[in-house]
């Protein structure tokens, strides 16, 4: 094994041994309550090898799975991330939109967008495109959110240095504004991250024939427990994936950040 590689496995298990010790903890603990001694009932709860021995046998359509989960979820977030930053702006920006936009924003943000997804079926030219409306609801109100606030908390010296530099416009939205506003920007970004996930499956179970979501209830409806069970771990592991990524990107574009130091921390 090279050296960086155990260099990076080092850093590893020196930031997440206290995950790593709950999964085994958990799966041994899982495997004694099962198999051991038979605690758990094995039709609901079936025994870690035949879980795996599923979970192998539908890779293939697990990864199909994921590939549709991924065609909902991308649009959908993609787009209330750029709608809700730019709708954020205007906002929080023009204190006429601002005042005017509140009322509507405190109507509108609470509705859970799972509530809206049999009428979003009925109105949608497709089952796909009813979807990707479910997910983009639950998402774009964090990210507004995040960014009016992100806008509203910039300390005035900052907006007084761009004054003095005579920065308008564009410069001084790229150059002052959104480096500022951009911790709050994702973190609405990474709540609505969370909750796109939840929407997903709600969205695969009630309106596709495909994705994560579907697979769960297909095999639900059949009591076919170790596909059940193999289908929420790969989905925990694609979660646990996309948020690293999430983070790591986070990290790379607040990287100026000398508050966050949890982040340089655990950088691998």
């Amino acid at each position: 094994m090279s050296t960086t590689k155990q260099g990076f496995l080092k850093r590893f298990f020196k930031n997440y041994w206290g995950t790593i010790a709950f999964v085994l903890v958990v799966i041994v603990g899982y495997a004694i309550a099962t198999d051991g001694t038979g605690f758990l009932n094995k039709v609901f709860f079936p025994s870690l090898s035949l879980v795996t021995q599923e979970m192998l046998a539908s890779s293939d359509q697990l990864f199909d799975c994921f590939a549709s989960s991924m065609g909902l979820l991308i649009p959908g977030f993609a787009l209330a991330l750029v709608t809700g930053v730019l709708f954020g702006l205007l906002v929080a920006m023009h204190p006429a939109v601002k005042r005017n936009a509140k009322p509507i924003i405190f109507f509108l943000a609470p509705i859970p967008p799972s509530i809206l997804t049999p009428y979003l079926i009925a109105v949608m030219p497709t089952f796909y495109w009813s979807s990707v409306a479910v997910i983009f609801l639950g998402c774009f109100w964090p990210i507004l959110a995040g960014t009016i606030d992100g806008v509203a908390t910039i300390e005035q010296g900052y907006l007084d240095n761009a004054a003095v530099l005579e920065l308008k416009g564009p410069k001084k939205l790229f150059y002052v504004v959104l480096p500022a506003a951009a911790s709050h920007i994702l973190s609405g970004a990474d709540m609505a991250l969370n909750f796109s996930f939840i929407l997903l499956v709600v969205a695969e179970m009630l309106a596709t024939d495909s994705g994560l979501g579907y697979f769960v209830q297909y095999y639900a409806d059949f009591s076919d427990y170790p596909r059940v069970i193999g289908g929420l771990i790969f989905m925990a592991i694609v979660v646990v994936a996309i948020k690293s990524i999430f983070e790591l990107i986070k990290r790379k574009v607040l990287f100026w950040n000398l508050n966050d130091r949890e982040s340089k921390q655990v950088q691998l």
